[in-house]
């Protein structure tokens, strides 16, 4: 190998070849919007996360709703607290292992997210028509397929 090739494997990518920093940046272009919409609703990304999962799937043990929410345990059980104190889901005994909880949203949290599918639906309309629907559908095939991959 010469020098000159060994040079080039041990270089990073330029910062606009990085897969991390090319995801950061659209996640922050397409929570922009997202953003300005739960800001509005009062509730932060991460609620917004918790009550999507459990509006879509019904009630959960915490574990799974991390899973699905893409959120850290500690996390989580503080997001729960505050969720409960506003009446946007409830806690309650899991029916086989005391030593966990099933979480499920309440009709309140339901009428939150009903409150925002206009605008929810609007901004990622707005999405497909800048960038496409078959480029939207192909980059959320492969980001599943990414985040799949072991």
């Amino acid at each position: 190998m010469t020098a000159d090739a060994a040079d080039s494997k041990n270089r990073m990518r330029a910062t606009s070849r990085s897969l991390p920093i090319a995801l950061l940046r659209a996640r922050d272009r397409v929570m922009g919007p997202i953003r300005a919409m739960l800001a509005d609703a009062g509730v932060t990304e991460q609620q917004w996360r918790v009550l999507r999962v459990l509006a879509e799937q019904g009630p959960a043990d915490a574990t799974e709703i991390a899973r699905q929410a893409c959120l850290l345990m500690p996390s989580l059980t503080r997001i729960i607290q505050g969720l409960e104190k506003r009446a946007y889901c409830t806690r309650s005994p899991h029916p086989t292992d005391r030593r966990r909880f099933v979480i499920e949203i309440t009709g309140t949290g339901r009428e939150l997210i009903e409150r925002n599918i206009p605008q929810s639906t609007r901004i990622f309309a707005e999405l497909e028509a800048e960038f496409g629907k078959e480029r939207i559908e192909a980059l959320l095939d492969m980001l599943n397929d990414l985040s799949a991959a072991k």
